[in-house]
């Protein structure tokens, strides 16, 4: 009788695996097929004492050294000085490449490295005027809003001031710095 029921158990065991394989054979996939997109290209556009300045399509995880090949190389009279070359891109960002004699005599931001963007909470009115898409009126409210509310505590805070908005911040946030 013992053997009998352990037959009859593997019997219905041996039944359930090949009805499993069965179903799984002749099961019609379910859902989309994952579809990897290729990725996007950066859209830098590079500025100042480059050859051939204008709008450039990089490949992800370019840098800053790539762009200006892109753009014909430095004219002779570039002051590479105040780049960092290694520095990755970001799409829709500006480079401003900056003449020798620009660079000594410039106090406005340069696209360059983090340790010379704009100091937001210690910059006067007029070197905010000279940030893209601020003029002296927004300048002027950010100076009042600090005053009001004292120091940034992050670039986002921006956000708080009448005249700012995402847009404008993402446009800013490569020039300035909140310490």
């Amino acid at each position: 009788m013992l053997r009998r029921s352990g037959q009859l158990f593997a019997g219905v065991l041996v039944g359930l695996l090949l009805g499993g394989v069965y179903y799984l054979l002749s099961a019609q996939p379910r859902g989309k097929p994952v579809e990897l997109l290729p990725p996007q290209p950066l859209r830098v556009h590079v500025a100042g004492a480059v050859e051939r300045p204008d709008v450039y399509s990089l490949p992800p995880g370019a840098i800053l050294q790539d762009a200006i090949a892109a753009a014909g190389g430095l004219q002779a009279a570039a002051d590479l000085s105040r780049l960092n070359l290694a520095q990755p891109l970001a799409d829709g960002q500006r480079i401003e490449v900056p003449l020798q004699a620009e660079s000594a005599a410039s106090s406005g931001p340069q696209f360059v490295d983090s340790e010379s963007r704009l100091r937001l909470n210690s910059a006067t009115a007029p070197e905010l005027d000279k940030l893209p898409g601020v003029g002296p009126v927004l300048a002027q409210k950010i100076i009042e809003y600090r005053e009001q509310y004292g120091p940034f505590q992050r670039i986002e805070d921006l956000l708080q001031v009448d005249g700012i908005g995402p847009a404008k911040l993402e446009g800013l946030r490569d020039l300035i710095v909140v310490p």
